[in-house]
């Protein structure tokens, strides 16, 4: 049987990890990337000694990992070293009042009960529920290519569905168990990586607090790259042939058949299948005649996207104090941020923010006796965000994060970069700019979201966080898994 030839557009979490899949299943797989080194949004980048993650930070559901790399007799010890985060992260709600949240779940329902007598109780009850949604969601639901509603149908199935409170909101759902305006608050926090606020995910999604609570926050010494540089030796170990500053012009289809893909640099690659990891959007609407889009303009203008980021990387020449490794700024009110992000889109007036300081946890990250920080402001998609305008929101956080950790900070930054909008544009060819994907409310969660496969082109498949499963580091990783298994059952 002849060999067939994968191209894979996209080296991000779900580009290696369906390429990785497919060349373990005796496919030659090429991987193309339009930047210099791989990654897509998980890249790093060093300056003046220091080493930026430029994107997640976050290292949640190590299971996830674990299982990634267990497909190929690995773990992801054989690439890099995991350290537990303890306290997991902070919230800080203004000054002097300051959660740590430790990693320990006594101590955590501990906290809870001093804050809301009895939370401790409704605690268990709370976490019961989402470790079942945890176990069912990322066990069997994540890993269903959605592409039909009969992958549902089982009887146990639809019980499993009924169970996951898929029909009531996470904000309804905290709320049966807490009373605190400070535990509901930081309950409803995980969700905000799902691209929406409480109000409008699924309680299904309560899975996160159990992530979160029970499994644990992480951190991959050496930075979150540290990932990345264990996916690409794991796919050249398997045969994978990695090519960066190789952006796709177009995929070139005959027939209904894509035969391969065309490079800016006019060279041609022939492929038996295309798997597309780059942003969707701009694969559908720009790199295939649109004749074979699988979706209207139209269509892409009505989806609900997850938030874009106004980012900063800062050096900073001396150690910084009351900072953890992870560290959320709830100090004003989340309803007109949320305003602004997802009901009337504009620049938030008061905007939460997170600082993630890495060089807490490792000294690797920055030179001795100075600190990384990185700074995140979540943003609507497809805002104008000129130099001005973020010079404006860097002084309102940095005025803010100097008051809340007592401690001047701004004349001590000896390096910094912003990103935003047009960098995530530029880079990624994000549509409006997003950061995290699509949002992953009831009217896009599974068989709901951009389908994985084009309708139109037999061999044209999509994977990353515009389709199944959705967005996030670990349904990244599963979401190449998901489609490397339907390309092996369809192109063999």
């Amino acid at each position: 049987m002849n060999q067939k030839h994968a191209v894979v557009i996209g080296s991000g979490f779900a580009g290696l990890s369906a390429a990785t899949h497919l060349a373990a299943n005796n496919y030659s797989v090429t991987l193309l990337e339009k930047n210099e080194s791989p990654g897509g949004r998980a890249r790093k980048f060093t300056k003046d000694g220091f080493t930026f993650d430029m994107g997640p930070s976050w290292y949640w559901m190590p299971d996830v990992f674990e299982d990634y790399f267990s497909h190929f007799g690995k773990k992801p010890s054989d690439y890099y070293d995991l350290i537990r985060l303890d306290p997991s992260y902070a919230v800080i709600y203004g000054k002097d009042e300051v959660l740590n949240i430790p990693a320990n779940l006594d101590e955590f329902k501990a906290m809870l009960e001093r804050i809301e007598p009895g939370a401790a109780s409704q605690l268990d009850d709370f976490l019961a529920q989402a470790k079942y949604k945890y176990e069912v969601g990322i066990n069997d639901l994540v890993k269903k290519p959605s592409r039909s509603l009969m992958e549902f149908a089982s009887l146990g199935l639809l019980k499993d569905v009924l169970r996951m409170d898929v029909f009531q909101s996470m904000s309804a759902h905290v709320r049966k168990f807490f009373k605190s305006d400070k535990i509901i608050r930081l309950m409803e926090f995980p969700v905000l990586f799902l691209g929406e606020t409480a109000e409008n995910i699924p309680a299904l999604y309560s899975l996160m607090n159990y992530a979160d609570i029970a499994l644990g926050t992480w951190y991959p010494k050496g930075g979150m790259f540290e990932i990345i540089s264990g996916m690409v030796e794991l796919a050249q170990e398997k045969g994978v042939k990695i090519r960066c500053n190789a952006e796709v012009e177009e995929i070139e289809i005959e027939q209904g058949k894509a035969k391969g893909v065309r490079l800016i640099s006019g060279e041609r690659i022939t492929a038996d299948v295309v798997i597309a990891g780059a942003d969707y959007h701009h694969v559908d609407r720009h790199l295939i005649n649109p004749k074979y889009s699988n979706y209207s303009e139209d269509y892409w203008d009505k989806r609900v996207l997850a938030p874009s980021s106004l980012l900063f990387y800062l050096g900073v020449d001396k150690k910084l104090a009351n900072l953890l490794h992870h560290n959320l700024f709830f100090d004003e009110p989340l309803g007109p941020h949320a305003d602004a992000i997802y009901s009337h889109p504009r620049w938030p007036e008061a905007p939460l923010f997170y600082a993630c300081v890495p060089s807490v946890t490792d000294s690797t990250v920055a030179p001795e006796g100075m600190e990384n920080l990185f700074l995140l402001i979540p943003l609507a998609p497809d805002l104008e965000d000129s130099e001005e305008i973020r010079e404006k929101y860097y002084g309102m956080i940095m005025d803010r994060l100097e008051k809340l950790s007592g401690q001047e900070i701004r004349s001590h930054v000896v390096y910094k970069r912003s990103y935003a909008h047009s960098d995530f544009k530029s880079d990624y060819h994000a549509f409006k700019g997003n950061a995290y994907g699509l949002a992953n409310t009831l009217k896009q969660t599974a068989i709901l979201k951009p389908s994985l496969k084009n309708k139109k082109v037999s061999n044209l498949f999509y994977t990353g966080q515009l389709t199944v499963p959705g967005p996030g580091v670990p349904p990244s990783l599963i979401s190449g898994y998901v489609v490397a298994n339907e390309v092996i059952k369809e192109i063999s």
